[in-house]
């Protein structure tokens, strides 16, 4: 197959190259899109065979369910039903933005695209090319990362098109996206909103609007028997080829242990790489550091993880140890990622 690669600046949108990308929507096959988060790969999402080739694209499991985007709140009803109270007020304060809301599908919705599940994850894009896409195609679009399964989650249009070219009708390049890390998903079929995977909106704002929310304990531990109610539940994800360690402490005892696992794997004979805070990447020299960004910056961090990830793989790093990175609000989202990225693979000092 051979991909249609479509430039469109968000800024100034052309109507007819939009058109070309929602006419390939309309025919049942894939375009990969960027949203404020990362690139989706996207089909329409009430058409079973759709949903089929997005699993097939991505070599992902077909019980991880995928993300409707939607373009406007009110659509929630053409998806949902039973919808709780909490769903509008939380679409209200976050939406259009980096948040998915799981609540209970309508019969019309295919298995396919809910893994097989009850529920369904929806979401409304901010990103103008993302709800101009939904809107032209006339299709609600089901759409998860648009990378190859379990690899790190495109953030560029280079990105997918490393993973996609050859697999899907049409990449649309919209540039680097914003965030970078994907959308918070909150389970609205509990007696508790319950955050499945954090993300930019935090438990606290989501607290603010419900009164009362909480974490899913399943974010601390890999549970491979569970049935995965969200994406990024159980699976490994965004993993360079290469062996990360995360090293986890006091500051100084992280950089001197970190040094010292650099020096083994070096003389060991393997390509070594060191992802630090900027704060700490003068104490690394000699190895090969990636400076992810400052910690004053938490969404810079947020921002380059997956690029960096992508980088490693890029110079075939074969052993990489990198500082962890639990900042005050976006850091849930940050260690999440790169905990399932390590495998985690965890060292405390």
């Amino acid at each position: 197959m051979k991909t249609d690669i479509i430039r469109i600046d968000p800024e100034n949108i052309d109507a007819a190259a939009m058109e070309r990308a929602a006419g390939y929507i309309r025919k049942k096959e894939l375009v990969a899109f960027p949203t404020e988060t990362v690139y989706g790969l996207g089909g329409d999402a009430m058409d079973t065979g759709a949903s089929k080739r997005i699993y097939s694209a991505k070599g992902r499991p077909s019980d991880n369910p995928l993300i409707i985007h939607i373009a406007q709140t009110e659509s929630l009803y053409d998806i949902g039903t039973d919808i709780p109270e909490a769903a509008f007020d939380l679409a209200g304060a976050f939406w259009p933005g980096p948040m998915t809301l799981i609540i209970k599908k309508k019969a019309g919705v295919p298995y396919e695209t809910t893994g097989g599940l009850d529920t369904v994850a929806v979401r409304l894009p901010s990103h103008p090319i993302a709800r101009e896409l939904i809107k032209k195609s006339g299709c609600f679009i089901a759409a998860p990362s648009a990378n190859t399964s379990g690899r790190p989650s495109p953030t560029k249009a280079s990105h997918v098109i490393e993973d996609m070219d050859g697999r899907i009708a049409c990449i649309i390049d919209g540039g680097t996206v914003e965030i970078g890390l994907e959308s918070t998903i909150i389970d609205l079929t509990e007696d508790i909103p319950t955050i499945l995977r954090p993300g930019a909106i935090t438990l606290a704002q989501v607290k603010s609007v419900t009164g009362e929310a909480r974490m899913d304990p399943g974010l601390v531990k890999e549970d491979e028997t569970t049935r995965p109610k969200a994406p990024g539940m159980r699976y490994r994800h965004y993993a360079p080829r290469g062996e990360l360690t995360i090293v986890e402490g006091e500051r100084q005892a992280v950089i001197s242990r970190i040094q010292k696992l650099c020096e083994e794997s070096k003389n060991a004979g393997h390509r070594t790489a060191v992802i630090s805070s900027t704060e700490s990447a003068k104490n690394y020299e000699g190895y090969r550091v990636f400076d992810i960004g400052a910690l004053s910056h938490e969404e810079e961090i947020a921002h380059n993880l997956y690029d960096i990830l992508r980088k490693l793989d890029e110079e075939d790093i074969e052993q990489i140890y990198s500082e962890s990175f639990d900042t005050p609000n976006v850091g849930t989202a940050i260690m999440n990622r790169l905990l399932k990225a390590a495998g985690h693979r965890l060292i405390r000092v």
